[in-house]
């Protein structure tokens, strides 16, 4: 651990042996702070330096200059203790400590160590919000970004991660409000792939449950943020089911579009072969017979669709 705080050099005053031996006594207590300081005994270095200073300040004038050197020490004390919390991980301690410090550093007239100390918070907040996340204590995750979006509204990496806190609980409304946040506070990018995910999940959870309706306009949805190949598969299988052949094309042709190397692309490029043909679009048909006449699953299948349509 790094030294902090100057050793304190006995002197003796011109004022008299009582004040000598008060300032000695101070300056006594005062290294006995800064030793218990190094050994990380946050809370006897404090008190040490406590009482140095109650006797500075006893001393009038004499202590004057003693007396701000502990204020001083004791603020770097508080702070540093908080510091130490947070790499243990102990944010709430860390929390309150701060609070104490901001508290101590105030009444001494240490404004650079309450605005260190008030920089401090939305980290710390963070920092639980994340160990939170991690850990799955998604309540928890939810309360911390909360706070460190209150402290600091413009903190588009606070608005992302709470996003997906809510998202993890199923709390579609909530995440899309946060999301919505990091967008417009610097996280664009980030946000809206977010946003597509989170609605693309929605998409097959529809899906599974036969909704298909609510299917298509999820899928849909997610492409509104971010554009997806396999958000206009669902669409597309959804329409098929619905009976809507039109939108089946529509949405097919998008995800070949969006991803023409697909492993099912020669299977898609008939399906909307076969939906053209029963449609009476013949033309349209055969372009896309074509495409897969060749192709070793669905070539057969295509030729003989060809023969016929060719006739």
């Amino acid at each position: 651990m790094k030294k902090i705080f100057l050793l304190f050099a006995a002197a003796v005053m011109a004022a008299g042996v009582a004040s000598a031996q008060d300032i000695n006594k101070a300056i006594e207590l005062a290294n006995s702070g800064n030793e218990a300081f190094q050994m990380g005994e946050y809370a006897l270095a404090i008190d040490a330096f406590k009482e140095s200073l109650s006797i500075a300040e006893g001393l009038g004038e004499e202590g004057a200059e003693h007396a701000n050197t502990c204020k001083t020490a004791l603020c770097n004390l508080y702070l540093a203790h908080a510091k130490s919390l947070i790499k243990a991980d102990d944010f709430d301690g860390a929390l309150a400590k701060l609070d104490e410090t901001i508290a101590t550093a105030e009444g001494y007239g240490e404004a650079a160590t309450v605005e260190d100390a008030k920089a401090l918070i939305p980290q710390v907040y963070m920092q639980k919000g994340n160990t939170a996340y991690k850990a799955k204590d998604m309540a928890t995750a939810i309360a911390a970004f909360t706070k460190a979006t209150e402290l600091n509204p413009a903190n588009g990496d606070a608005y992302l991660v709470l996003g997906r806190a809510y998202a993890a609980t199923g709390k579609v409304t909530e995440a899309v409000a946060a999301y919505e946040a990091a967008a417009a506070n610097g996280e664009e990018a980030a946000a809206k792939k977010q946003l597509s995910n989170l609605f693309l999940k929605k998409a097959q959870a529809c899906s599974k449950a036969k909704d298909n309706q609510g299917a298509i306009d999820n899928a849909l949805k997610a492409n509104e943020y971010l554009e997806n190949a396999n958000a206009y598969r669902i669409a597309a299988g959804a329409a098929q089911k619905m009976g809507n052949n039109a939108k089946c094309i529509e949405f097919y042709e998008k995800y070949l579009q969006i991803k023409p190397d697909a492993k099912d692309a020669a299977g898609v490029t008939f399906t909307i072969a076969a939906l053209y043909q029963q449609g009476g679009n013949n033309a349209k048909a055969i372009e896309n017979y074509e495409k897969i006449a060749a192709d070793a699953q669905y070539g057969a299948s295509a030729q003989e669709q060809l023969k016929v349509l060719k006739k």
